[in-house]
């Protein structure tokens, strides 16, 4: 499970939802994943697609569902594909639904 913090993914999800994830999981272009920043941050946000690191590695390209709110990949550049940590499968609370 994880917990959102922030409105960075606004409408899709909200602060204080919590969240069925799939840890391990491959993403997909479009699914919302759990991904932890080179800073060591966890964040939800939405993989749009295949990117790769600086370093060459595979990564993924994350961003917000709200532009305007919270750091994605527009400010921290592509993620390493293995700091996405696992897929959401479903928001659980506070009204369960797939995401």
């Amino acid at each position: 499970m994880a917990r959102v913090r922030g409105r960075s993914m606004a409408p899709s999800l909200s602060p204080g939802d919590r969240l069925l994830v799939r840890y391990g999981a491959a993403p997909r272009p479009g699914d919302v994943v759990v991904a932890r920043f080179p800073d060591g941050t966890v964040v939800v946000k939405r993989a749009t697609d295949r990117r790769t690191t600086r370093a060459g590695a595979p990564g993924w390209w994350l961003l917000s569902d709200d532009p305007d709110a919270g750091v994605d990949s527009r400010h921290r550049g592509p993620v390493a594909a293995q700091d996405v940590l696992g897929v959401v499968r479903a928001r659980l609370w506070p009204r369960p639904r797939r995401v």
